[in-house]
C-alpha cells in the first residue's frame, strides 16, 4: 500500500482486466509520480448482464478498500467500464472521489437519438419509466438531475472525435464543466484511450 488513494480501472467489453498493465496505462500512473495503489477487477460483461456488477464491486473492491484506510477512490472506466463506473457512482456517490470516463458506453443509438432530438439532456424529459428495467432512462435522468450543474461531482470525460459513439459523448459533455472534457483525434481504440489517460494524468 503506497498511499491513501486507490485507482480502480474498469475494463471494456473486449480485452481483459490485465489489459491496463499490458497496454502501459498502469506504467503511465507510476511515471507521473501519482501516489496511489491500483486495482483492475475482472468486471466482464456477465456482471452487467445479470445486474450484479454494482453489488460485487462494492462488496469485493470498494468496501474492503475503505476498510483498509483508503480515503480517496477513483473509478476509471473505459467503454463499457465507463457505464459501470457511472452506475456505481449513481448508487454510491459518497464512496467515490472522482470518475474518469474514457469513451464510455452511454446507451443505444436509438435512445441517445431521442435525447439529441429533444435538444440535449437538459431539455430532454424522461417521462414515466420503470427504473428496474429501463437503465438508460434511469442513467440519463440522474445525469440531468445530479451531475449537470453540480461541479462538486467530479466527473471527467475523454473521447476520440472519430469514435462511433461520439454523439453520445457530446451529449454528456454538455452537462460537464468544459475543463473536465477532452476530445482528441482518434477512434475507439487503445491508442486513443492511452493518450486521453496520459492527458488526464498530466492535468490532474
Amino acid at each position: 500500500k503506497t498511499g491513501q488513494r486507490l485507482i480502480v480501472f474498469m475494463r471494456g467489453i473486449g480485452g481483459s482486466h490485465r489489459s491496463f498493465e499490458e497496454e502501459g496505462l498502469v506504467a503511465d500512473v507510476w511515471a507521473c509520480g501519482l501516489s496511489c495503489d491500483i486495482v483492475a477487477p475482472n468486471a466482464h460483461f456477465g456482471y452487467y448482464g445479470d445486474r450484479t456488477l454494482i453489488d460485487r464491486l462494492k462488496k469485493d473492491v470498494i468496501d474492503p478498500a475503505k476498510a483498509k484506510g483508503y480515503r480517496e477512490i477513483w473509478l476509471v472506466g473505459f467503454s463499457m467500464g465507463g457505464l459501470g463506473s457511472l452506475l456505481y457512482y449513481m448508487g454510491y456517490p459518497d464512496d467515490i472521489a472522482r470518475v474518469y470516463l474514457i469513451a464510455p458506453f452511454l446507451g443505444t443509438p436509438a435512445f441517445l437519438a431521442q435525447i439529441e432530438a429533444a435538444g440535449g439532456a437538459r431539455q430532454w424529459e424522461p417521462g414515466e419509466y420503470d427504473p428496474e428495467r429501463d437503465w438508460q432512462r434511469l442513467l440519463w435522468h440522474w445525469l440531468k438531475k445530479s451531475i449537470a450543474g453540480h461541479p462538486e461531482k467530479i466527473v471527467y470525460l475523454g473521447y476520440g472525435a472519430n469514435d462511433l459513439s461520439a454523439g453520445g459523448h457530446k451529449l454528456l459533455a454538455e452537462l460537464l464543466p468544459p475543463q473536465r472534457v477532452q476530445v482528441i483525434q482518434g477512434g475507439h481504440d487503445y491508442q486513443t484511450f492511452k493518450t486521453l489517460w496520459k492527458n488526464f494524468l498530466e492535468q490532474r
